[in-house]
Formats: C-alpha cells, structure tokens, sequence
C-alpha cells in the first residue's frame, strides 16, 4: 500500500532568526510520524530583505525534505500560501507560518486527525497574541464584528490559518484565481463538513517582530469585506436616500418657518452645512464605488498571482 504524504507549508518574511529553530521542532514531529505518513516541507520565501534565504538553502543539506519557493518580491502571506499550495505534492498539506507561534507539535495531532478521516482540521487560539498591543486588538474586534455583518461568508474570530486540509480540499481551493484573498474566507466559501478542531495556547514570538504592522492589518480587513459581500454598495445607497430624506426635511423645515414665522436669516452657515454634509456622502459613496472598480481593475488584467521559483534538493 503506497504510504500517504503530508505536505507542510511555512509561509517565512524575514525570519531568519527563527527558521533553525523552527525545523528543529518540526524534525521531532516528523519523528514521530516516520511510521505513518511521509512528510514535505514547501518553505516559501515571501521576498525577504534579510537572510531568510540564505538560511533556507544551508538547511536544506540537513533537511533532504525541504523545498524553497521564492517569490521575486514581497506578494503577502496570502499568495505566499497559494503559491506553497499549488507546488505542494502531498495528500493533505497543513498551513503554518514561521515564526513559532503556530506550535508545531500540534502537527502530529492534526496529522492523526485526518489519518482516521477528517478532511479539514482548524485551530483555534484560546489565548491572545501577547506580542499585540491593545490598540491592534481593540481594532481586531472591531475588524471580526464588522466582517460579521457585512460580510455573507462567516469568517469566526480566532482560528488562524494554521490548518491541515486534504487533497480534496486543496483542488476546489486551487480553481479560485482572484487575486485578493483570505484563505479563512475561501475556505467558508467552498463549504466543508467533518472537521476537528483543535485549540491552543499562542507562544510568545521565539524571535522578531510580527510583520503584520497596522496599515497590512487595515488593508487585508478591507480587502477581507470587499471580497465576500456587495453589502457596503447597499449601504451606499442607504447613505444617500438617508441624506435625500434629512435634506428634505431640513428644506421643509426653512420653507415652514420662511412663510408662517416670517424667520429672516442669512442662511450661510445653513447652506454651508447643507455642502457639507451633502459633499462628504458622495465622497463616502464614491470611495465604495472606487473600491470596488479597483477589484474589478485588478481581475480583469488576468496578471499571475505571483512570480517566483523553486529551489529543490539534488543531492
């Protein structure tokens, strides 16, 4: 009976420090399931600027197993996944990044899961990030809350893209080409049953500093809204019967007190009010529209997702 294989994909921007590390412990799980399962790591270099690389192919003469995809540049985690993904040869492929903070001893257990037939296994932090300041974590809760409502695919707070999917999973996952992706949210989107979860404790940072800074946050929670939902168009147009309707009656509300009242006044900081409030919807609603043509911009030109090249073991 041909034994199964187990693709692990790390996604690695600027880690250097933390890579040895890294494999170190993934080398005792690995151990642990030589009996069982072959085991790939697809190591994709997400355009670092130090020596990530460098250090990729030193342990690869330690490593036999270990692949490198670099990337040309920087195209963010959520390409970087997708290109781990689409040169990943395993039966099933477990998604982690490579800062330690995705423990890798959980491997081995999500590992047994699917050998016993789950096709999908999450996990969950039962922990916050403590390398996250209270600010990005106020703004996160905001973020989940936002997402919820106006998003139509449920994306659950706290379950990371550390995850094993099968074989099965992963082909309806590679027809997806746009370019703006979150993996949380694809996954939603195809639909899946029978999976386990698995909970854990977030580890501090082993090295570094996250990269996801404020302005990626920000840029993938937009992105993340924009992607499942035509909800904030709806909400545009809302906007503007709402100002339709409080113009009306502001109108109404001057005409009544111009002829019954005999009320004089200028009207200049009426009417400046009035530009105001009126110019700043149309802003808001443009912007959506704006957003939502730059998608469309970006889809239509069919570019590839990312451009890179893989670097394999010929010794």
């Amino acid at each position: 009976m041909k034994r199964k294989k187990v693709s692990i994909v790390i996604s690695l921007f600027n880690e250097e420090e933390n890579i040895a590390k890294l494999f170190e412990e993934l080398h005792k799980v690995e151990l642990k399931l030589q009996d069982k399962v072959d085991i790939e790591y697809i190591c994709v270099n997400d355009g670092s600027s130090d020596g990530t690389l460098v250090t990729l192919v030193n342990l690869m003469k330690k490593y036999k197993n270990i692949k490198i995809y670099n990337l040309y540049r920087n195209f963010g985690h959520e390409v970087a996944m997708s290109a781990g993904m689409d040169n990943a040869s395993g039966d099933c492929v477990v998604f982690m990044d490579g800062d330690l903070q995705h423990p890798p001893k959980l491997i081995e257990e999500m590992v047994n899961e699917w050998l016993d037939g789950c096709e999908v296994v999450l996990t969950k932090k039962i922990s916050k990030d403590s390398d996250k300041t209270m600010l990005y974590k106020i703004l996160s809760s905001i973020y989940y809350y936002m997402l919820d409502k106006l998003s139509d695919i449920k994306i659950p707070k706290d379950y990371p893209d550390f995850r094993l999917l099968d074989r099965k999973q992963i082909e309806t996952l590679k027809q997806i080409s746009e370019h703006d992706r979150m993996f949380r949210g694809l996954l939603n989107f195809i639909g899946f049953s029978n999976a386990k979860v698995i909970e854990f404790e977030v580890p501090k940072r082993f090295a570094g500093k996250t990269k996801y800074n404020f302005k990626r946050s920000l840029g993938l929670a937009v992105d993340s809204i924009l992607q499942f939902s035509t909800k904030p168009l709806r909400i545009a147009t809302y906007l503007g019967v709402i100002s339709v309707f409080i113009s009306g009656i502001f109108g109404l509300y001057t005409l009544v007190q111009y002829l019954f009242f005999n009320f004089e006044r200028t009207g200049y900081a009426t009417t400046l009010i009035i530009i105001i409030f009126m110019g700043s919807i149309q802003l808001i609603i443009l912007g959506i529209i704006g957003e939502y043509i730059g998608k469309i911009h970006i889809e239509v030109k069919k570019r590839p997702l990312y451009f890179g090249e893989l670097i394999e073991n010929n010794s």
